[in-house]
């Protein structure tokens, strides 16, 4: 199938994923990842109407950049702190952010462009060993000092989930999220407006535990690997 008809399978299981629970779809993004995708089959996304893509990589995003017009990118994976002067006004949210450190040089390469850059704290709800992010009980301390930054808004909270055959049995890990986030509105100048969670394998449980952003690219590319 072409990608426009892959885009659309996934809109309309959105819709659905979002009713079930009595969600309104307009809460929902979609991100198409396109890491490993052409500039030419990203193109075809925009074309297709889905204007936010992500990227894992700053140099694949640096690439698609001057090439895909009218996307709105975002850094969906690991940053260095050391990368972050690349992506300064070209992404639209930063979904990474998993350190002080990073959250130090976000700030000051924000303010030296004369800009401030939305961002999402990672958390790394079920304790792998091998993701990137805070520890659930972390994140309420990092969040009130990160607000004090006036180089960085903080937009909500991102995680990932396990990759399993069933996943339904990464719902208490959403579900864990979401509470986090409704933990943290209390917070002064912090947004808890976005929950970037689910991808191909375990979007519609998201979205059915208040997923806001998903992260999709296997189901609209194939697998590129």
């Amino acid at each position: 199938m072409s990608i426009a008809n892959n885009l659309s399978v996934i809109k309309e299981e959105i819709i659905a994923s979002a009713l079930k629970v009595g969600r309104d779809p307009a809460e929902i993004s979609l991100i198409a990842v396109t890491k490993n995708v052409s500039a030419a089959k990203a193109k075809e996304c925009v074309a297709a109407g889905v204007l936010n893509l992500g990227e894992n990589r700053v140099q694949e995003l640096q690439n698609k950049f001057p090439e895909v017009h009218g996307a709105r990118w975002h850094l969906i994976g690991h940053l260095q702190t050391n990368k972050v002067k690349y992506i300064m006004g070209q992404v639209a949210l930063v979904h990474s952010l998993d350190s002080w450190t990073l959250a130090e040089e976000i700030d000051k390469k924000s303010l030296a462009a004369g800009i401030v850059t939305p961002v999402l704290v990672q958390v790394n709800v079920a304790g792998e060993e091998t993701k990137f992010g805070l520890a659930p009980r972390e994140v309420r301390d990092f969040v009130s000092d990160a607000a004090a930054l006036s180089g960085v808004v903080i937009q909500g909270l991102m995680t990932i989930a396990p990759f399993v055959d069933n996943p339904e049995e990464v719902r208490p890990v959403f579900r864990q999220l979401k509470e986090l986030a409704n933990g943290l509105r209390d917070i002064p100048g912090v947004s808890m407006e976005h929950l970037s969670m689910g991808m191909t394998n375990d979007y519609k449980v998201a979205i059915e535990e208040g997923a806001t952003l998903v992260r999709i690219g296997t189901a609209i590319f194939g697998s590129r690997y």
